[in-house]
């Protein structure tokens, strides 16, 4: 019963980050002049340092009609990897699932701010000459379709979706790399993917992917440091005394 009770409450604090992150996501980067007016920065600070590659790589898959459609349906369905991955460390590998979850959550609360702060338009909204692939070869209904192509909110730093990616080639690693090191690295070829199909789609900036990979090196610190709180507080709370004892 105990463990049940556990799942359940697990189960429910998952949800309840998840929507809530979900619904403060949508509210944030309404203001679609400063995402635009940021946009324009970001791309005069890639263009300063030689990173400007995103209409180079929209223009590469866009010329492989066999490719694109395959990159829209990695960008629309990555959710699954990343419940998938949640769902085998926690049945698989119940010694690290604490801190991958851990981990995932900072990540939620870390992002927020910074959205909030830094609206951001993608380059398939900001930068001239991109093609927006997900609209072409998009594979949801009319509404979602509509909500993409009209969007309300712009948050194209940090790319989630390469956060996303990193947090699930970091989980596998670290359940992995010491009995399988090989397949432990292999994970990090999904982030490697995604890396690819942003870019190639015309959805975040290099810069937004640099944003992710420090997004994710700042959640490990607070996940690292969470545990560290969790467990000086179980060592110096008081012994249960057994029922019926004074």
């Amino acid at each position: 019963m105990k463990t049940r009770s556990g799942v359940l409450l697990e189960l429910v604090f998952l949800t309840v980050c998840l929507v809530l992150f979900s619904r403060l996501h949508a509210a944030a980067g309404r203001d679609l002049a400063a995402a635009a007016a940021n946009a324009l920065t970001l791309q005069s600070m890639e263009h300063a340092m030689h990173l400007d590659i995103e209409r180079a790589a929209n223009a590469w898959l866009t010329a492989r009609e066999t490719l694109s459609p395959f990159a829209v349906y990695v960008y629309r369905l990555y959710y699954v990897v990343v419940a998938g991955t949640l769902l085998w460390v926690s049945l698989r590998h119940a010694d690290v699932y604490r801190r991958v979850r851990r981990t995932m959550v900072a990540m939620m609360v870390l992002v927020l701010p910074i959205y909030w702060a830094i609206p951001m338009s993608p380059p398939r909204f900001a930068l001239p000459g991109t093609v927006d692939l997900v609209a072409v070869h998009d594979i949801v209904g009319q509404a979602a379709h509509e909500s993409w192509i009209r969007p309300t909110h712009l948050t194209a730093m940090p790319s989630m979706h390469v956060g996303w990616s990193l947090w699930c080639a970091y989980a596998v690693w670290t359940a992995l790399r010491a009995t399988h090191p090989r397949a432990a690295l292999l994970a990090w070829a999904f982030p490697l993917l995604m890396i690819a199909i942003v870019l190639g789609t015309a959805n975040h900036y290099v810069l937004d992917i640099a944003g992710s990979l420090m997004l994710l090196a700042a959640a490990i610190g607070v996940a690292s440091l969470w545990g560290r709180l969790t467990r000086l507080s179980a060592v110096s709370a008081p012994p249960r005394r057994p029922p019926g004892r004074p």
